[in-house]
């Protein structure tokens, strides 16, 4: 019989999950909010202002936040031993959270 224990990661491999978490999710931010620079109304509370402009700059954030995710989750779960793969499904459902909290700031 395999000796099928599973290992789990210490309090300091979390912390530098939650390290790259930030990290990853500051970068993300910054980089979308400049690609989506240009869409929108700046002025939010104009009075010919319609939502059409906002919900394509929204789309396009969330759209393209979700790809770089799902694209970071797939490359590092092939680069990671795999007894942190375990915090990786963590770290995602959290950044899909953070993803619309993230709308927030990119509206101001």
């Amino acid at each position: 019989m395999a000796d099928v224990r599973t290992e789990r990661s210490g309090p300091l491999a979390l912390l530098i999950g939650f390290g790259c978490f930030v990290v990853f999710e500051t970068v993300v931010f910054f980089l979308l909010r400049w690609l989506v620079s240009g869409l929108g109304e700046s002025n939010q509370y104009q009075p010919e202002n319609t939502i059409t402009a906002n919900w394509v700059k929204t789309s396009v954030f969330l759209l393209l936040h979700l790809i770089l995710l799902v694209v970071a989750v797939l490359t590092i779960s092939n680069a990671l031993p795999r007894r942190f793969r375990g915090q990786i499904m963590g770290w995602f459902y959290l950044a899909l959270v953070t993803m619309f909290l993230l709308l927030w700031p990119l509206f101001e």
